[in-house]
C-alpha cells in the first residue's frame, strides 16, 4: 500500500497532523454551533434577492424603454404624416394663391390697357381738335391775306370785312 494511504500513524496523539485535523473539526463544529452557515446562507440569499430585484427592475425599465420607444416612433410617424399633409395643404394654397394672383394681374393689366386706350383716344381727339383749330386759323389768315391782297386795289367793303372776321370763328 502506498505511504500516503497509510493512516496508522495519523491517529497517534504525538502526530501534529492529528491535532491539526482535530482542531479543524473543532473549528467547523464551533462554526456550526454559532450558526455561521445559516448567516452565510442568509447573506447569500439576501444578495441573491437583491440581485433578483435589480434584474426585475432592469427588466421593468427595459419594458418601459421599449414602450416609450414604440410611443416615440408612433408620434414620429404621426408628426411626419401631419407634416406631409401640411405640406400638401400649403402647396394647394400656393396654387390657389397663384391662380388668384394671376387673375388679379390679368384684370389689372386689362384695366390699365383700357385706361391707356382711353387716354390715347382722348389725346388723339384733343390733337385732332387742335389740328383742326390750327388749320381753321391758318385757313382764315390765308383767306384774309388773299382777300386783303385782292382788295388792296379796291375800296374796302365793310360787309366783306365782317364776313372775313366770321370765317375764323365759324371754323373753330
Amino acid at each position: 500500500m502506498p505511504a500516503f494511504l497509510d493512516f496508522g500513524h495519523f491517529y497517534d496523539l504525538g502526530n501534529a497532523e492529528f491535532w491539526v485535523g482535530v482542531g479543524l473539526v473543532v473549528f467547523f463544529g464551533i462554526l456550526v454551533l454559532v450558526k455561521v452557515p445559516r448567516a452565510i446562507a442568509a447573506q447569500l440569499d439576501g444578495a441573491a434577492a437583491k440581485i433578483q430585484s435589480e434584474l426585475d427592475e432592469a427588466a421593468r425599465l427595459r419594458a418601459e424603454a421599449e414602450a416609450l420607444l414604440a410611443q416615440i416612433r408612433a408620434e414620429k410617424a404621426e408628426a411626419e404624416a401631419q407634416a406631409a399633409s401640411m405640406l400638401k395643404a400649403a402647396e394647394d394654397d400656393a396654387r390657389v394663391m397663384e391662380a388668384e394672383a394671376k387673375a388679379k394681374l390679368e384684370e389689372t393689366l386689362a384695366r390699365r390697357q383700357a385706361l391707356a386706350e382711353r387716354r390715347i383716344a382722348q389725346a388723339e381727339a384733343q390733337a385732332s381738335a387742335e389740328v383742326k383749330a390750327a388749320a381753321a386759323d391758318l385757313a382764315a389768315r390765308a383767306a384774309e391775306q388773299i382777300l386783303a391782297a385782292r382788295l388792296a386795289g379796291q375800296k374796302t367793303d365793310p360787309l366783306l370785312d365782317a364776313a372775313i372776321a366770321q370765317i375764323g370763328s365759324r371754323l373753330n
